[in-house]
């Protein structure tokens, strides 16, 4: 009876934990489980995949854990001393080849991934893609549609089952742009130019963030990133153009400085030159090297 109840109460913690686990998700949203376009699908198959190879070694591992430190505690005396299960063969084979097939695995699993869901590659659509430039600030995104004629302020407006080019620079430190919804994040960096291709499957509302810590407003430096049908987005296009206020160079530099949880604002007729000049205001200006180019040229005489 007592050695019945000493496995009970393990078990029914257990399970305890896991129910408390399951009730937990029935209330709770976890983005990145709940993905709402074809890269964030693909990427949560690859962390359920994960998981679930992880968890092969991970409970037989705690599993034996809790068993030996039992068995083997101070008070039991029935425990066997085996010195010589050191170097069994058996026993080492289990627990080096298992773990070395699981790491072949996912290595072969992350190297087709990888190239699979390079953020870079162009997503295959029958609808033409979008392109939004976007900048990182202190502590707010702005985006700019290069097509449309208009810029957003912590407000991104998507057209749903349309491929977005989000071409992405920064105009302070180093920050990441992120919709955990729509797929993984990608970084803006200061005098360079990264891409992050997504898309999302329906009209719906998806929280967008900063996924690197860059200051004192990091905690606000959130954005809403809004996907409607194909004629709403047109609609609100129009809207925008509108707008009283036009981001051109004067705009842009009172936006640009420091400033926290800042709410959606709208521009019209963005400068078109703005994204470039922001890029090339942090490369180094590139002499030509007549001095150089002068030895060359007398080297090959």
């Amino acid at each position: 009876m007592k050695k019945g109840y000493k496995l009970t109460v393990p078990i029914l913690l257990a399970l305890g934990v896991v129910l408390a686990a399951a009730l937990y998700m029935r209330h709770v949203t976890i983005p990145v489980l709940d993905p709402q376009g074809p890269v964030g699908q693909k990427e949560r198959q690859l962390i359920i995949f994960a998981l679930f190879l992880s968890t092969i070694v991970v409970i037989p591992v705690f599993i034996l854990l809790g068993s030996f430190a039992w068995r083997y505690r101070a008070g039991n005396k029935k425990a066997k001393y085996s010195p010589e299960l050191d170097h069994n063969r058996l026993a080492e084979t289990i627990w080096w080849v298992i773990p070395s097939i699981l790491i072949l695995i996912l290595s072969v699993l992350t190297w087709n991934s990888s190239h699979q869901l390079d953020p870079y590659k162009p997503l295959a659509s029958n609808n033409k893609p979008l392109t939004i430039q976007v900048v990182a600030l202190d502590w707010k995104w702005l985006f700019i549609y290069p097509q449309q004629q208009i810029a957003t302020v912590n407000f991104v407006q998507l057209p749903e089952k349309t491929p977005v080019d989000f071409v992405l620079t920064s105009d302070t430190v180093m920050n990441s742009f992120w919709i955990p919804q729509l797929g993984g994040q990608m970084y803006a960096m200061p005098g360079m130019t990264t891409h992050l291709h997504l898309e999302a499957n329906k009209a719906g509302s998806y929280d967008g963030s900063s996924a690197n810590i860059s200051g004192e407003g990091f905690a606000g430096m959130k954005f809403e990133a809004h996907s409607t049908s194909r004629a709403d987005f047109d609609r609100w296009v129009q809207s925008v153009r509108q707008a009283p206020d036009h981001l051109n160079t004067q705009t842009y530099a009172a936006l640009a400085k420091p400033s926290k949880d800042n709410p959606a604002m709208f521009y019209a007729a963005p400068d078109p030159t703005l994204y470039d000049t922001i890029v090339m205001k942090y490369m180094m200006p590139m002499a030509p090297d007549t001095e150089g180019m002068t030895n060359m040229g007398h080297g090959a005489h």
